[in-house]
């Protein structure tokens, strides 16, 4: 691989997606994306006796099945990649304790999918490994407990808030051969516009997504319009006209190519104020609706840019701003 301007990599070997799946919880599965979503939960509870257990199990059941579409064993795992939400990302180590493979558990907020497929992109590139499998995810009933307030409350949510899709997403890499690759990443920059409104996600990380595509744009010397999709996630329906307006003052109109995962993932009947967000949310849709449409030709030239908020409870209830992130890959299809 090589770097490009000052922040992107251009992939020599150009990892393959060879697999994925996608699993959401019965609200997701009223949304936009329902037929595409490899697997509807009919209760968010997944069969287990807490939320937490039922966020592991979605991460398990999201890798197990990736791994069987492609007929690879738990044993061809070169390398376990993830990340999610919940403190020490434990829904990652517990899934990579019940795969037994080699693991690196990465943190990005809701930017960790994207984060995931650059590290692994990275590792087959390099021919270091021939496998890398990438699993996300969050539930919104343990993000609400631990970022926000007990269920039982039944607290008012502002209209600026944003509601945490229950859902994983898998996607394995490798190096063998098929028609959709990773062909360019940009790690982006922590960017703090000192936004304090823990209600407020898509205002405060819509600064760092404008940073991380623009940076690609300048660095790749290439316009929106060179693009079938570009899709951010996950800024919401706030966050994302933020994000178009200053893009637009850089130079660099985003058009009706543009969409955002979180603005996209819940329909306008199912009344969520600003859409989805979550690890989940781009993971789902990126897993299911991005790579189906790639595979069969639809789309060929796809930005997906995945934005995390940085913070945790303790620096929000210490009054500190909110420090953001955002990571790109360009995914790209063979004609069919």
């Amino acid at each position: 691989m090589r770097k490009i301007g000052k922040q992107t990599i251009e992939f020599e070997n150009m990892p393959n997606i060879i697999s994925s799946y996608s699993i959401v919880g019965p609200k997701e599965g009223k949304g936009n994306f329902s037929q595409y979503f490899h697997k509807i939960l009919d209760d968010d509870l997944f069969f287990q006796d807490s939320y937490e257990k039922a966020e592991r199990k979605l991460f398990l059941t999201a890798t197990q099945e990736a791994l069987k579409k492609c007929d690879m064993s738990q044993q061809d795992i070169d390398v376990l990649i993830g990340g999610d939400l919940m403190n020490q990302i434990i829904s990652s180590n517990f899934n990579a304790r019940e795969l037994q493979a080699p693991f690196l558990g990465v943190f990005g907020a809701c930017s960790t999918m994207v984060e995931s497929l650059i590290v692994g992109a990275c590792l087959i590139d390099g021919n270091g490994f021939k496998n890398a499998v990438c699993v996300t995810g969050s539930h919104f009933s343990t993000a609400e407990k631990q970022f926000r307030y007990p269920l039982e409350l039944g607290t008012q949510r502002p209209p600026t808030s944003q509601w945490t899709v229950t859902g994983a997403g898998c996607i394995i890499l490798s190096s063998k051969d098929s028609n959709v690759k990773i062909t360019k990443a940009t790690i982006g920059k922590v960017v703090d516009w000192n936004v304090c409104d823990v209600n407020n996600m898509g205002g405060a990380m819509a600064p760092a997504a404008l940073e991380t595509l623009y940076t690609f744009f300048e660095d790749t010397q290439t316009k929106p319009d060179d693009y079938d999709l570009i899709l951010t996630g996950d800024l919401g329906k706030l966050g994302s006209e933020i994000l178009r307006d200053l893009m637009e003052f850089r130079g660099y109109k985003l058009g009706a190519n543009y969409g955002d995962c979180g603005q996209m993932i819940f329909s306008n009947e199912q009344k969520v104020f600003q859409g989805g967000s979550g690890c989940g949310c781009v993971a789902s849709v990126l897993s299911s609706y991005v790579i189906d449409r790639l595979k069969c030709g639809k789309l060929k030239k796809v930005i997906v840019v995945a934005t995390g908020a940085l913070m945790s409870t303790i620096s929000s209830q210490q009054g500190d701003s909110i420090p953001c992130i955002a990571h790109l890959v360009l995914l790209e299809g063979k004609d069919v």
